[in-house]
């Protein structure tokens, strides 16, 4: 994982405090719906050895598109949103991330 993509609430505050310091505008909820997409993203680029898929947000969902844009996987948070997934265990929302990935790509 990159050192740019917060894994728990404290880098979520670091990175929120650097770009206040900037002078940029946004917020926790921003950038938790940011890194829980990035992560999932990082996940699929490894698995695939390459950015082959592409993820994104439709909803509360994560949707995983291939390259041809067919949708190949779609992941709903465990709770109301993956906002509070994040806030509430980010590890465990990590790991059930990783091992969703392996389930899409496997069952292809």
């Amino acid at each position: 994982m990159s050192i740019e993509i917060p894994e728990n609430m404290e880098e979520v505050a670091m990175q929120l405090a650097q770009h206040q310091v900037r002078g940029e505008q946004t917020d926790e909820t921003a950038i938790i719906q940011n890194a829980v997409r990035d992560i999932l993203q990082s996940f699929f680029d490894e698995a695939l050895e390459g950015h082959y898929d592409d993820v994104n947000w439709d909803g509360d969902d994560l949707v995983i598109t291939d390259f041809m844009g067919k949708e190949v996987g779609r992941i709903h948070p465990q709770s109301d949103t993956f906002i509070d997934d994040f806030k509430t265990d980010a590890d465990s929302l990590i790991e059930r991330l990783e091992d969703k990935t392996t389930a899409i790509v496997g069952g292809r």
